[in-house]
C-alpha cells in the first residue's frame, strides 16, 4: 500500500506547478495518513518536493536563468495557502505592510497576519515564523483593492500627523495602482483622518 501511495503521490506531484504549496490533507485520496506521510518523506529525500514547515510542502521552483537553484515560496505565499485551505481571510499586520510598501527596511522575524479565523503560530525555517492573530475588526477584510487596504493600514501604522511628504509620495505611487472605482468604494472604509489625508494628496 505504501509503495502504491508513493507512486500515486509521485504522479500527483508531477501535475503540480513549480512553487505550488500543498498539504497532506489534500492527498487523503491516495492512501492512509501514515502511507501519505511516509511517501512525503521519501519524496522530500529525493528532492521532488520540499517541506517548508510542519505539514506544509511545495514542489520546488528551480531558477535556471540566474543559477539560484531551489526557490522556496515566501512567507506571504505560505500564509495565503494556509488561509485558502482553512477558508479564512487574512491581511498582513501594519509593521509587515510598511515593509511591503517600501516604507520600512525592517523585516519582522515573525510575519504577523490578522485573520477572522483561529489564532496560531507556524514555524517556517530557522528563526522565522508566521503568526495569525484573530481580530474582530471585520472592516479591514472588506476592501475591494488589496493595495488600498495596504495603504490605509500603512498610514494608520505611521500615525496621525506623523506622515512625512516623502512617505506620502511613496503611498501615492501605490495609490495610482488602485482602480478609481475601487478607490471610491474603499476610501469609505478608512478612518476619517486617513480618508481626508489620502483624498487631499490624491487631488494634487
Amino acid at each position: 500500500m505504501k509503495d502504491s501511495t508513493y507512486q500515486q503521490l509521485e504522479e500527483r506531484v508531477r501535475t503540480f506547478a513549480e512553487g505550488e504549496i500543498f498539504f497532506p490533507d489534500s492527498l487523503s485520496d491516495l492512501g492512509t495518513s501514515d502511507a501519505v506521510r511516509s511517501a512525503l518523506v521519501r519524496l522530500c529525500r529525493s528532492g521532488q518536493i520540499v517541506r517548508v514547515a510542519q505539514g506544509i510542502y511545495c514542489k520546488p521552483k528551480i531558477d535556471t536563468k540566474w543559477g539560484l537553484g531551489v526557490m522556496l515560496p515566501g512567507i506571504r505565499e505560505i500564509a495565503r495557502a494556509i488561509a485558502k485551505r482553512d477558508r479564512v481571510k487574512i491581511v498582513p499586520c501594519e509593521d509587515y505592510v510598511l515593509n511591503l510598501l517600501g516604507l520600512s527596511s525592517q523585516v519582522p522575524v515573525n510575519a504577523v497576519f490578522l485573520t477572522n479565523g483561529s489564532p496560531r503560530r507556524i514555524k517556517v525555517g530557522e528563526g522565522q515564523g508566521i503568526l495569525f492573530q484573530h481580530t474582530t475588526e471585520m472592516r479591514i477584510f472588506a476592501y475591494q483593492s488589496e493595495m488600498m487596504q495596504f495603504v490605509v493600514m500603512a498610514v494608520r501604522a505611521i500615525g496621525e500627523n506623523r506622515v512625512t511628504e516623502e512617505q506620502m509620495r511613496i503611498l501615492v505611487s501605490h495609490l495610482n495602482q488602485v482602480p478609481e472605482e475601487d478607490y471610491k468604494a474603499d476610501i469609505n472604509l478608512a478612518p476619517i483622518w486617513v480618508r481626508n489625508l489620502l483624498n487631499s494628496w490624491k487631488e494634487k
